[in-house]
C-alpha cells in the first residue's frame, strides 16, 4: 500500500469525498536510506488535494520545491538566522549505546544538566553520559521534566510497549464531536468554497504544527498563533511565522483566559500541539472546547502517540527518530557505527515534523469540507511516532540521490521583506495557475500582534 493510498484512506475516515486534482511537475529526491522523497511528496500532496477539493479546481504541484520546503526555505541577504541547536543538544555515547539530549528549551536543558550533575559544557556532558545506560538516563531526564531518547533499533521499537501502541493506532484518529445535519454551518467555515478567511487558532510550537498552519495561511486562512510570554524560538521564526499573526497569551492568567475563550468561540479551527493532558489540565479538554464553540474543528499533535505508556511524553522529531529506529537504521546502513547516529543523517531533514505538519493541514481541510457538506464536526489526532511508523513500514532502501544546486527558478519572484531583513525564499510548491501565494503577513518574531481576529 503506497504512502498516498494510506493517507487517502486515513482522510476518508472523516468522510468519503473525492480526492482533489493535483498536477505534478519536476521529479526530484532527497538523500535517505528510507523512501523519503515519496513519503514527503505524498504528505504535501494530501494537503494539496484537500485545497483542490475545497476550491473545486486543480492545483499545480512542484516536487523539487516540495522537497526543498522540507528544510529551511529562507535565503537571507546580508543577515543570518540563529543556529538551530543549543550548544549541549546532540547525540552522546552512553554505557550501552547512544542517547540524544534535546536542550533547546531552557527548562529541558536545566533538567538534563541537573540529572548529570554538570555545568553547561559539552565535554563535561559527554563524560557524564558515559557512566549511564541509555534506559536509565532517558528515564531520569524525562522524570526531571526534560526530553531525551535512547537510540533503539526498529526491532526494539516494535517490541517496546509504546511501539506496539503506536502501531495499533490509525494514521489519523478521528472523533466525531456531534451528530451533524444537512445544515451548513455559519461563519467563515460556512463559505461555499475556499479557505480564505478561515479562522485558525494556532497553539503549536516547533515544528510540525506551525508547518500545518503555515500551509493554511498560504491559501488565505486567518491564522492567529498564541504563545506564552516567556516562549521564543528565534531559529525557526523566519520559517514558521510566515503568513501568520502572532500574539502573546498566558493561559494561566485570568484575563488572558477570558481572551482565549472568546477567540475559541469565534474560531473555525483549533490546532494544538500540547502534550497529552496538558491543555485539559489548563481547563480546556475537548468537552470544554465544544461548550465554548460547538462548531470548532479540533486537530491535535503529540510526539509518541495517544495511547500507551509514553502518550504524555514530550518529544521532538530528532528524538522520535532515535526512539523508533530511524537513526539506528541510518547508522547501520551508512556503516558508521563509530560516529554519532544523527551525523549519519538517516533523514537529511526533520521529515517527521514536516510530513506530519502537512498531514495535519490535510486533516483540517478534510474536516472543513465534511462540516460544510454535512454539518458534522470532527476532531483529529496525529503523532510524529505514527507518521514514523508509516515511513519505517515501507522498508529501507539504497541511499537515494540528493537535490541539485538551487537555481533562480527555484525561488519565488521578488525579494521578501522580513522583520530581520530582506531575503529570497524557495518557491512554494503548491500553486493555482502557477501563481505563488500572497502571504497575509510577513515573517517576523513571535508575540508581535494583538490577540484578536482580523474581522
Amino acid at each position: 500500500m503506497t504512502f498516498g493510498s494510506q493517507i487517502s484512506a486515513a482522510l476518508d475516515e472523516a468522510g468519503v469525498l473525492a480526492f482533489g486534482d493535483v498536477v505534478y511537475h519536476t521529479p526530484a529526491s532527497l538523500p535517505s536510506y528510507f523512501d523519503l522523497s515519496e513519503f514527503a511528496v505524498a504528505c504535501v500532496a494530501s494537503a494539496a488535494g484537500e485545497v483542490s477539493l475545497l476550491h473545486q479546481q486543480s492545483v499545480e504541484f512542484n516536487i523539487a520545491h516540495t522537497l526543498r520546503w522540507y528544510d529551511m526555505t529562507l535565503r537571507p541577504q546580508g543577515w543570518d538566522v540563529p543556529g538551530l541547536w543549543d550548544a549541549v543538544a546532540g547525540d552522546y555515547a552512553c554505557e550501552d549505546g547512544w542517547i540524544r539530549l534535546h536542550t533547546n528549551a531552557g527548562p529541558h536543558k536545566a533538567a538534563a544538566l541537573g540529572v548529570l550533575g554538570v555545568e553547561e559544557d559539552r565535554a563535561a556532558v559527554a563524560a557524564a553520559v558515559r557512566d549511564w545506560t541509555g534506559d536509565a538516563l532517558e528515564a531520569a531526564v524525562v522524570d526531571a521534566g526534560g526530553v531525551a531518547a535512547k537510540m533503539r533499533s526498529t526491532q526494539e521499537w516494535a517490541a517496546h510497549p509504546q511501539g506496539r501502541a503506536v502501531a495499533a493506532e490509525p494514521l489519523i484518529t478521528w472523533t466525531q464531536s456531534n451528530e451533524g445535519s444537512r445544515r451548513v454551518a455559519s461563519g467563515a467555515c460556512g463559505k461555499a468554497q475556499g479557505i480564505a478567511g478561515l479562522r485558525v487558532l494556532d497553539l503549536t510550537r516547533i515544528l510540525a504544527g506551525p508547518i500545518a498552519t503555515r500551509f493554511l495561511a498560504a491559501f488565505g486562512a486567518d491564522v492567529l498563533r498564541l504563545d506564552p510570554p516567556t516562549w521564543d524560538e528565534p531559529s525557526v521564526a523566519p520559517e514558521v511565522t510566515l503568513g501568520k499573526r502572532c500574539a502573546p497569551l498566558d493561559l494561566r492568567a485570568p484575563d488572558d483566559r477570558a481572551i482565549f475563550e472568546q477567540l475559541v468561540a469565534q474560531a473555525d479551527v483549533l490546532v494544538h500541539g500540547y502534550r497529552l493532558g496538558a491543555l485539559a489540565g489548563l481547563g480546556y479538554d475537548p468537552q470544554r472546547l465544544q461548550q465554548l464553540n460547538p462548531q470548532l474543528i479540533d486537530v491535535s499533535l503529540s510526539a509518541y502517540g495517544h495511547t500507551g505508556p509514553w502518550s504524555a511524553r514530550r518529544g521532538f522529531d530528532s528524538l522520535v527518530q532515535m526512539s523508533t529506529g530511524i537513526a539506528a537504521t541510518g547508522m547501520t546502513r551508512a556503516e558508521a557505527n563509530g560516529s554519532e547516529p544523527m551525523r549519519s543523517r538517516p533523514l537529511p531533514v526533520q521529515a517527521l515534523d514536516h510530513g506530519t505538519g502537512y498531514l495535519m493541514a490535510a486533516a483540517v481541510l478534510r474536516a472543513v469540507a465534511v462540516r460544510r457538506a454535512t454539518g458534522q464536526v470532527w476532531r483529529a489526532r496525529l503523532s510524529l511516532a505514527r507518521t514514523a511508523h508509516m515511513l519505517i513500514a515501507a522498508g529501507d532502501q539504497p541511499l537515494s540521490e540528493g537535490l541539485p544546486p538551487e537555481i533562480e527558478t527555484d525561488y519565488a519572484p521578488g525579494v521578501e521583506q522580513t522583520h530581520w531583513g530582506s531575503a529570497r525564499r524557495v518557491a512554494f510548491p503548491v500553486t493555482f495557475g502557477g501563481k505563488q501565494p500572497r502571504w497575509p503577513a510577513p515573517a517576523g518574531p513571535l508575540k508581535r500582534h494583538k490577540p484578536v481576529w482580523k474581522t
